[in-house]
């Protein structure tokens, strides 16, 4: 699987990587299955995996996804010094609702037990999941500056910010990746120049729900472009859905959820399959992508 670094860390990683939500929230599978897909995935040749300490199904089970995937690490065959592992904090999950909680003294308190479910003395990326309205935004980025600086966290990133955010955030604190949600159908990280500016800055973009999330997945699917352009390559709709999005934008490193072996198998087959240029024309006039 191709590499390139990842924004300005000179970490370099798999173009497309494994997210971890699926294999966390309601409708999981069981513990044994899920380290299964993330082994499948590394063995597929990922060597990105995002993942978040609210990836649970409450307050109660906080960090159940940082903990899943620390052991399908410690358990694969392979160096799992390799894989870049990027995590968020700035949510909480009472009654397994999702709340913005972008206070320094959680964002803290959140690094710590992240650090400690990861089981490493620094967090290569971490992540602010999403602003907090009733939390100015300069503060919850001061704490992650704060975090750096004390050494807990390597790398800083964003996720689900406006440009204007991001330019804002990186006054504060040099930050190397904006994580917003971005698939064919959802293409507003284009229209706000989010996915502009990360060009301009050399940041990587990870779009989250890139084959249409959970409610978004049976239009992929029953998208009869993305079949046709598919079985010209003997392809999935979604592996073509992913090909494409790989081809917008230098910055782009897709994070597709997997709760499946099958679907971390064919995800992985997306980041190699070569789109035609005439494709590619036609999946922009598709989706009303404009270069």
């Amino acid at each position: 699987m191709q590499r390139k670094t990842f924004g300005t860390t000179g970490i370099e990683t798999t173009i497309l990587g494994l997210g971890g939500m699926p294999l966390s929230i309601q409708g999981r599978p069981d513990r044994s299955e899920g380290i299964r897909v993330v082994h499948a995935a590394l063995d597929a040749g990922m060597r990105l995996i995002d993942t978040a300490d609210v990836y649970c199904l409450d307050d109660d089970d906080i960090g159940h996804n940082e903990a899943l995937i620390t052991e399908a690490l410690a358990s694969w065959s392979g160096d799992a010094s390799e894989v870049l592992l990027c995590t968020k904090g700035g949510l909480t999950r009472p009654d397994g609702a999702w709340r913005t909680e972008g206070n320094a003294a959680h964002l803290k308190a959140a690094c710590d037990r992240s650090l400690k479910a990861l089981g490493v003395e620094q967090i290569a990326v971490y992540q602010f999941h999403a602003p907090d309205s009733d939390v100015p935004f300069a503060e919850s980025i001061g704490a992650l500056k704060d975090l750096r600086d004390a050494g807990k966290v390597a790398h800083v990133g964003l996720s689900n910010v406006s440009r204007a955010e991001l330019d804002e955030a990186n006054e504060i604190v040099p930050i190397v990746s904006v994580q917003n949600r971005c698939n064919p159908y959802d293409l507003r990280s284009f229209e706000s120049g989010v996915v502009d500016r990360c060009e301009e800055l050399g940041l990587a973009f990870l779009p989250y729900s890139p084959v249409g999330g959970g409610s978004g997945k049976g239009r992929v699917a029953e998208d009869p472009t993305l079949i046709d352009v598919g079985r010209a390559h003997d392809a999935s709709p979604f592996e073509v859905a992913l090909a494409w999005l790989l081809t917008t934008s230098d910055a782009m490193f897709p994070i597709p959820g997997a709760s499946k072996v099958r679907s971390a198998e064919s995800s992985a087959r997306a980041a190699d399959l070569e789109l035609t240029e005439a494709d590619v024309r036609r999946l922009d006039a598709h989706h009303g992508f404009r270069r």
